[in-house]
């Protein structure tokens, strides 16, 4: 990238934020720290956890938000986001980074993106479906037998088609990180089979795919946004929740919960995600660099949760939680077919071609 260009973009966009300033607007791209958190107990995060991250006086500023605490893996996929944006832009372009959803829920942050009010986000693909129906078939259980099948297809021409539908919500989709195999808890009983389930409050994403499943297993499927999720989890109105290993450690479910079973049951990728018209802002140089830190952000974010998996199995037994490791899968697999039955001539097309792609 051409210094003179940046330094020229640079000045339009500084003097387009004064101009908002003086008119008493607001703009979320290029605001300083300080007016990005003020009256909010959020600030960006930086590696260290939750202190403001420092960033070059003259950086044009975009805000990225997230549900999640310092520990889960979507931290790891910003902060290297975040790193390679202002190393391929040489320090034109920065990202702050709000966790623990103070930026609002992921339903609030998809809408915000689409009013061009918040910058951007990493998001769990389930809510996705609200704002693009096609991005339902990624939530099918048992779609992927292992993490490459997941990759080959997302990062090619399939998961490509599906970002590219981003654009009609006023959304642009960037690439998909990882929320990773999800597998279920409780803190009632182990469970094995789908019929040990048969009664249970289980939390589930707002997600007809995931209702419908948990559904077909016999559970009474109550969605609710996480945040919502972790309270109920404490207060013991609901008996357990479906998540990956990464956030079941993260977040010490082992406080509320006793059973984990590895059912593997669906991969959840985490998008990350950008306002359509803040990216449309960007110069096209940017655009591109903004799309390859956030494809490199992803990689490394899935290296880094399937280098952590292992250990934090461990850590989440020591501390107390019993671990069901080879439940029938495929007795959960039979059990779900009505949710193929019921969604499968909606996402026939892509299903289709998902399978002839792995075979």
């Amino acid at each position: 990238m051409k210094k003179k260009k940046l330094a020229s973009l640079l000045g339009l966009s500084l003097a387009l934020v004064l101009g908002l300033s003086a008119c008493g607007g607001s703009s979320s791209s290029g605001t300083s720290n300080q007016a990005a958190g003020s009256g909010s107990s959020s600030a960006a995060a930086s590696a260290s956890g939750g202190e403001k991250s420092s960033t070059p006086a003259d950086a044009i500023v975009y805000k990225l938000g997230t549900t999640v605490n310092e520990q889960d893996s979507f931290q790891v996929a910003a902060e290297k986001f975040a790193e390679l944006v202002a190393e391929k832009t040489d320090g034109a372009y920065a990202i702050e980074i709000y966790p623990n959803s103070s930026l609002g829920d992921e339903r609030t942050m998809l809408e915000s993106m689409q009013m061009g009010t918040l910058d951007m986000g990493i998001i769990t693909s389930g809510p996705f479906v609200n704002f693009v129906p096609e991005m339902g078939v990624l939530d099918m259980p048992f779609l992927f037998a292992n993490n490459d099948e997941a990759y080959k297809i997302l990062d090619g021409e399939i998961g490509q088609s599906l970002l590219d539908k981003f654009e009609s919500v006023n959304l642009k989709g960037l690439a998909y990180a990882e929320r990773g195999f999800r597998n279920l808890t409780n803190s009632v009983k182990p469970v094995n089979t789908p019929a040990d389930l048969n009664g249970l409050k289980i939390r589930v994403m707002e997600n007809e795919v995931y209702i419908s499943t948990f559904e077909a297993l016999g559970v009474n499927a109550v969605p609710m946004a996480w945040t919502e999720a972790l309270t109920a989890l404490q207060q013991n109105t609901i008996n357990g929740q479906e998540n990956p290993v990464n956030v079941i450690h993260s977040y010490k479910l082992w406080e509320s919960q006793k059973y984990l079973t590895m059912t593997r049951h669906a991969y959840a990728s985490a998008i990350i995600t950008m306002s359509l018209a803040k990216f449309k802002e960007l110069p096209e140089d940017v655009q591109v660099a903004f799309k390859e830190a956030a494809q490199e952000a992803a990689e490394y974010e899935r290296q880094w949760v399937a280098d952590n998996e292992e250990s934090q199995l461990a850590d989440i037994e020591a501390n107390g939680m019993e671990i069901v490791k080879d439940p029938d899968v495929e007795a959960f697999r039979s059990a779900v077919q009505p949710v193929y039955d019921k969604y499968g001539d909606q996402y026939k097309e892509y299903i289709d071609a998902i399978n002839e792609a792995l075979k």
